[in-house]
């Protein structure tokens, strides 16, 4: 079930919350189990996913594990901080303290404060290690590109890019899960970088400096531009991977758009409807065009979908798991259970279909 020339691995986690986060675990214990987390060269991330990773960093000091660590520490530690804390409710206990009562309209720092203080992220991007290279994944409210954190740089290809080693792991990660009406953007004191940028066929090394034009930039979760987070790997235009060679693994546990409409003209949820409505569109062209491309080459990726059925037409633990709520709540062991044995069991899935690498 492997392909011969053992290529690298470039795995991407999608959005969806704590669902994503156990799903995604699933996944990886299934790689770790077939000793693949080695060849794992790339990360992409997006809200859910990138919470999952900075987990799987904490538990091996900032450096990704190999298989084996993560079954023996990882799997279980990730594990017991899904079912005994809770992220969101940890987030808006940091309003209790006075001084963060200036954050009130702006929720996704109160979440950075909760993963710095209490889920002990509190390490800047620079502490990361360098291998794999790993995309953490926004939006940048103003002007729509997805803004990245990678390595010790920080920006998006309209922007410009700033050197930010300082920058704290905790708040990249609440930028990438800044969902806008559960959290709202982070604010980025944009002045207080210095921003480069190159024309875009020019050679690395022709940078200039630039003005980004504002003094602060707000950050959205990453699921708005690209909630799959396949795009640092994958060109779906020209069908092809950015980088030669790689064995794409796209994971998406993102949520599938219920049937229904809430009734009454004047309802709320009927503006939040139609962003789902549109944020789905962009979803699905994503998958169908990657989908396309595995189809045309056969061998070169995998497909990992929340939903899949693994054990019939009927399967229950796909109808849970497509369900479950988007949310950061703590999850009970018996849901983390069903969540995470459902990915590995999805994962198990592609190896008959795809290969898994």
């Amino acid at each position: 079930m492997t392909i011969a020339a053992e290529p690298p691995i470039a795995l991407a986690l999608s959005g969806g919350g704590i669902r994503a986060m156990a799903f995604h675990l699933g996944v990886l214990k299934r790689m770790a189990e077939r000793g693949l987390l080695e060849r794992v060269a790339r990360l992409s991330t997006v809200s859910g996913g990138s919470l999952l990773v900075g987990l799987v960093y904490r538990s091996c000091d900032f450096q990704w594990p190999t298989s084996q660590q993560f079954l023996n520490k990882t799997y279980p530690w990730v594990g017991e901080q899904l079912c005994s804390r809770s992220l969101q409710a940890g987030a808006v206990l940091q309003l209790l303290r006075p001084w963060n009562w200036r954050f009130c309209l702006s929720r996704a720092n109160l979440l950075a404060l909760e993963l710095r203080a209490n889920w002990e992220l509190d390490v800047p991007l620079s502490a990361i290690g360098l291998s794999p290279e790993w995309s953490i994944n926004g939006t940048t409210a103003e002007n729509g590109k997805r803004f990245r954190f990678k390595g010790a740089e920080i920006g998006d290809w309209e922007l410009g890019y700033a050197q930010a080693p300082n920058f704290p792991l905790g708040s990249a990660l609440a930028v990438s899960a800044a969902f806008p009406i559960g959290f709202g953007p982070l604010a980025l004191r944009a002045d207080a970088y210095i921003w480069k940028k190159r024309a875009w066929d020019a050679p690395k090394g022709s940078e200039q400096v630039v003005n980004v034009g504002t003094k602060r930039l707000h950050l959205y979760d990453g699921g708005l531009y690209d909630n799959l987070g396949a795009e640092p790997f994958f060109d779906p235009g020209k069908q092809q991977p950015k980088n030669a060679g790689d064995y794409i693994i796209v994971s998406d546990a993102g949520a599938p758009l219920p049937i229904g409409l809430r009734s009454g003209p004047l309802n709320p949820f009927r503006i939040k409807r139609m962003m789902d409505i549109m944020s789905e569109q962009s979803r699905s062209l994503r998958i169908r065009a990657f989908a396309n491309y595995l189809q045309t080459n056969p061998g070169i990726g995998a497909q990992l979908l929340i939903g899949t059925a693994i054990s019939g037409p009927d399967c229950t633990e796909a109808k849970f798991a497509r369900s479950f709520p988007t949310s950061l709540k703590r999850l009970s062991r018996t849901d983390f259970e069903r969540l995470a044995g459902y990915g590995h069991g999805v994962a198990r899935d592609a190896e008959n279909r795809f290969g898994l690498a």
